[in-house]
């Protein structure tokens, strides 16, 4: 049986991507620098099938998650499938089975995962069936990834990546061992899907001058963090958040993924580094959970953070 299974991890972008170029197959607005999360993956089994129709059912497999996909989001799966087979020139039918040791659609990166790990399913399938010069190539794999999940291309490198363009590329910063902790305050199917936000914010008013402000946070962070000034680097990564929620609330229709024990969060994060004048980088993506990211010598403040929060919300990631 011609099969591979693959895993991909999840990220969490530091400098958010939020906004799309028009008919660009995903290409930003604005630069994105991310943290790859080793510990959230998804899995994507691919299986050599007979007749001419791909499928998709969720990966059965203890410790992970069962995905209930959606139609639309089969379809959307194996539309990049059917990308992939055409980039290689394969003509053969493939079951694609995928899981997470996460929950999936609440604003942990899942599509980012996913689309990681079934390209990177795919270029090892392929590789067999019909070898490419560039089939192994991260950047072009990345591309390829792009094109189905924007932020799954950063997904490709670790532990940290920078998508301006076409593709993502490792960056290499001096914290490259950071602890993580992500708050799950919701773990429900959002209402607003990422796809449907990155058009919704456009209609913000304060998306004019969003693509700008944010490629200056990402020049400013970069330099933050490989000058080893994390206080600086702390408030950068917190305005940009806090910006891409605005958006959502100012958009038409608005939303907004901030519940009240987001907040709740947030707010306990303040009063620590208040009280301490240190503590993890914090950030949201879009939905309602908070992802905390600490130095390697952080690791006292790290359990703190992490058994107070435990007493009241599920951890992932810890």
């Amino acid at each position: 049986m011609n099969q591979v299974l693959v895993s991909a991890p999840s990220n969490i972008a530091l400098i958010k991507y939020m906004g799309k170029i028009e008919g660009s197959g995903n290409k930003p607005t604005n630069g994105s620098l991310s943290y790859t999360l080793e510990n959230l993956r998804t899995f994507v089994r691919l299986t050599e099938i007979e007749g001419t129709q791909d499928q998709w059912k969720p990966l059965l497999q203890e410790g992970l998650e069962k995905i209930d996909l959606s139609e639309k989001g089969q379809q959307r799966f194996l539309k990049h499938l059917a990308t992939l087979k055409m980039k290689w020139g394969v003509q053969k039918s493939f079951l694609v089975e995928s899981a997470n040791n996460f929950p999936s659609d609440c604003g942990l990166a899942s599509s980012a995962s996913s689309f990681a790990a079934l390209t990177l399913a795919a270029a090892e399938m392929f590789q067999r069936i019909n070898p490419q010069p560039w089939g192994e190539d991260k950047k072009t794999l990345s591309e390829l990834s792009r094109q189905g999940s924007g932020s799954s291309c950063r997904s490709l490198f670790t532990p940290w990546a920078l998508w301006q363009h076409e593709y993502a590329e490792p960056m290499a910063l001096p914290w490259e061992h950071l602890h993580h902790i992500v708050v799950v305050v919701e773990d429900s199917k959002k209402e607003v899907s990422s796809s449907d936000a990155h058009k919704l914010v456009t209609t913000s008013p304060r998306f004019h001058g969003r693509p700008d402000r944010a490629e200056l946070r990402l020049k400013d962070l970069v330099h933050a963090l490989r000058f080893n000034d994390w206080h600086m680097a702390r408030q950068i990564v917190w305005d940009e958040f806090i910006d891409m929620h605005r958006l959502f609330e100012t958009s038409h229709p608005a939303f907004s993924y901030m519940t009240e024990n987001s907040k709740k969060v947030l707010a306990d994060c303040q009063s620590f580094w208040q009280k301490w004048q240190d503590g993890p980088l914090v950030t949201m993506d879009a939905g309602a959970n908070v992802h905390m990211l600490f130095r390697h010598d952080q690791k006292k403040s790290f359990e703190t953070y992490r058994e107070h929060f435990k007493k009241r919300f599920q951890g992932v990631g810890f």
